[in-house]
């Protein structure tokens, strides 16, 4: 399963981008148009992994923002077991590879637990990160329950690496258990932000997207039309009024906007390339025919987070203004133009438009739920033995629910009543082995909510209805999230046995049957843990004290702690003053991190440089605040202290850091505009070293540039 692609991405059908191994599987298996996910990462992986709906397994939102409601709490519950964990006590050995991002943020540390981490809920065996994202290029990442580092290299790709580690597991278990049937969970996570590939995979694209996002997208629907992909009947829909049109962007930006697209999609072909090292080793082993490999398209779908375009993907996140314009100065002037996208020194996503553009036909983008656009993705299944190449489409509506169920049916398999002693919730998902022989077959799958962040919508019995919800993802205007009332909300209604593309909204024409669907989704919402509706948004928007982060005000570290994620490490962000005193016995010339949190593209570091102490708060990559000690600083034993006073407890507040030793004042600097949110999505806090990307691009080539003296301790406080 890859992450954030477009359902009009690969040329297979129709889309811009060469994917040869989706080739060869539709090839020789089978096609459905008309699989859904959950319109976003946490909820669609717990739901394909458990059988069940999202909110049923705590995921109504992802974990970093979980909350205290019961399909909110971003903990898989032991009565909804894995497929992993029935398919272990059927003889198989399993294994994920990639992606997780279904362990509680609280849970990731040395002291666990480790329950909910992929060995914990059914995995033998476990290499990927446990974050919604990470580096391509320096991740954050985990061998079973064991953090581990990975060389800075610039020959180094996360997602060549993770194949690379399935064919080692495939071959293991050959090795030593050849009796033994094996299941690989291969999600890498790629191609969600940040953008990081090679430069020739995205030269490969070079030009092909000149004439902007509205082109490319009719173009697209004109070839999936042709191929026979969606039906003759359906409508283009067009892009939203609240987007960019290409007509709009300044010639002056072209060159970046469409170079940002074909990193995508020189990523997506790379990442589609991997499959196929994996793919190839099965049949090296003499096992394809006898293989059953879905290919999930993509978990939600395609990702317009990347708002206007961005050199810095979490800018979006944080909601702190920046220009287009401003990027592309810092782009050229502080790291060498246009040739640094894609590369390990920022994190780049590409413009709203060009996901938009990912989403042909339909409407909307990753986050709505009450779009096609949000939920809809291609699904291929491959069986040779079994299942017999027919090249007839697919279009039963099913749902990421959908594929344990069909794997216990095709195995025989009766979904158990109690695993380790816990009674089990029944499934939810619908078995689609009856579709493998009977291409049109009518769906047995005759209902389906869906709900993210208040975007919501039901399907029944071939009609959908839902609501966009308060907030469109390809914007920062969080107006509508403030005075959001639920109950207003508009709802449209869509007959999608007759309109594929979901473009004609009859909720005036039919209001009695858009009537009986609200009142269905009310009845599922009720049934699934989804109320209340809303409760998504309540940590990200309304509550964000009550994210599940430390609840402490002060921390004593010591030489050696690492990886300590930042949410449970102290704040540096918007508002959050804090002291760092620093017990520590340098030499002269001393150099190293003394400590560090974030990465590359935003983060907050202290550390020796030739004996000069440094700091730099890095603010989202649009600005590196930077403050040196006047001079070499005193040898042998010292106390450092690092101030950190924020003018106003405000979004954006500038702040004062003073560096301090033995008392005496050393050097001061401003940060102008800080952080309000977070620095990363999966970087860490660290003493005595920095890991992962570096927060300074000063010490780029020297990290994780470990400090050379002693750190006695390090204690750190808010003094707010």
């Amino acid at each position: 399963m890859t992450d954030d692609a477009g359902f009009s991405n690969p040329e297979t059908f129709g889309g811009p981008v060469h994917m040869p191994t989706l080739d060869r599987l539709a090839n020789t298996g089978i096609t459905y148009n008309s699989f859904h996910t959950t319109a976003m990462c946490s909820p669609t992986r717990a739901s394909l992994l458990t059988g069940r709906n999202h909110h049923r397994v705590g995921a109504g939102q992802i974990a970093e923002f979980a909350s205290d409601w019961d399909g909110y709490v971003g903990k898989i519950p032991k009565s909804t077991a894995t497929f992993a964990t029935v398919l272990n006590e059927y003889g198989y050995n399993t294994s994920a590879f990639g992606k997780w991002h279904n362990t509680p943020v609280t849970d990731i540390t040395k002291l666990g637990p480790f329950d909910r981490y992929p060995t914990g809920l059914g995995f033998d065996y476990y290499y990927g990160f446990l974050a919604g994202e990470t580096s391509q290029y320096e991740p954050v990442l985990f061998e079973n329950t064991n953090p581990i580092q990975v060389p800075h290299d610039p020959t180094y790709h996360l997602t060549e690496d993770l194949a690379e580690k399935a064919i080692q597991w495939m071959r293991t278990s050959k090795t030593l258990a050849p009796e033994k049937p094996f299941l690989v969970y291969f999600a890498p996570g790629a191609v969600h932000g940040p953008f990081h590939v090679f430069k020739e995979w995205a030269d490969k694209y070079d030009g092909k997207f000149d004439q902007g996002w509205e082109a490319l997208r009719t173009m697209t629907f004109e070839k999936q039309k042709a191929l026979g992909w969606i039906p003759q009947n359906a409508t283009l829909n067009p892009i939203a009024e609240t987007q960019q049109k290409w007509e709009d962007i300044p010639k002056s930006q072209h060159e970046f906007q469409t170079r940002l697209m074909e990193i995508y999609a020189g990523f997506l072909e790379h990442t589609d390339v991997q499959y196929g090292k994996i793919v190839d080793e099965i049949e090296r082993q003499g096992q394809l025919e006898n293989t059953l490999i879905i290919y999930i398209n993509s978990d939600n779908g395609p990702s317009s987070e990347g708002q206007e375009g961005s050199i810095s993907e979490l800018l979006s996140q944080n909601a702190m203004p920046t220009t287009i314009e401003e990027q592309i100065d810092v782009l050229n002037n502080e790291y060498g133009g246009i040739e640094a996208l894609g590369g390990p020194t920022l994190d780049v996503m590409y413009h709203h438009g060009w996901a938009y553009a990912g989403a042909s036909p339909f409407q909307s983008t990753k986050l709505i739920a009450a779009h096609l656009g949000g939920t809809r993705t291609p699904l291929v299944i491959s069986w040779p033995d079994k299942i017999k190449h027919d090249g007839k489409v697919r279009n039963q509506f099913h749902h990421v629910n959908d594929i344990a169920a069909t794997l216990y049916d095709i195995l025989d398999i009766t979904p158990p009543k109690v695993v380790n002693g816990v009674e089990q919730q029944q499934l939810d998902g619908t078995s689609m082995a009856y579709t493998f022989d009977k291409p049109d077959a009518k769906s047995t799958k005759t209902t389906q909510y869906f709900e993210v962040m208040g975007s919501r919508g039901v399907y029944h019995e071939g009609w959908f209805a839902g609501t966009f919800g308060p907030k469109a993802p390809w914007s920062t205007d969080v107006t509508g999230v403030i005075n959001w009332q639920p109950e207003t909300d508009v709802w449209e209604l869509y007959n999608l046995e007759e309109d594929y593309s979901q473009s004609n909204d009859l909720a005036k024409q039919n209001p009695e049957k858009l009537a009986e669907l609200k009142a269905l989704f009310t009845k599922e919402a009720a049934d699934n843990l989804v109320l209340p509706i809303g409760a998504g948004l309540y940590t990200a928007f309304y509550n964000a004290s009550q994210m599940p982060t430390s609840t402490l005000t002060q921390w004593e570290f010591f030489q050696g702690q690492t990886r300590i994620p930042e949410g449970l490490a102290p704040k540096f962000v918007s508002g959050r003053s804090t002291i760092a005193v620093i017990d520590a016995e340098i030499d002269k010339g001393a150099e190293g991190v003394l400590f560090a949190v974030g990465g590359i593209s935003a983060g907050f570091t202290v550390y020796m440089d030739k004996g000069f102490l440094k700091a730099e708060y890095n603010a989202m990559t649009m600005n590196r605040y930077k403050i040196t000690s006047k001079s070499a600083i005193d040898t042998g034993k010292v106390k450092i202290e690092i101030e950190t006073k924020y003018d106003a407890k405000e979004r954006l507040a500038p702040a004062t850091i003073t560096l301090k030793v033995n008392g005496k004042e050393v050097g001061q600097g401003r940060v102008e505009r800080s952080v309000p949110a977070i620095f990363t999505a999966s970087e860490t806090f660290d003493i005595g070293m920095d890991l992962a990307s570096p927060v300074a691009l000063d010490y780029l080539d020297r990290a994780p540039f470990k400090f050379n003296g002693k750190i006695e301790k390090v204690d750190i406080k808010y003094i707010d």
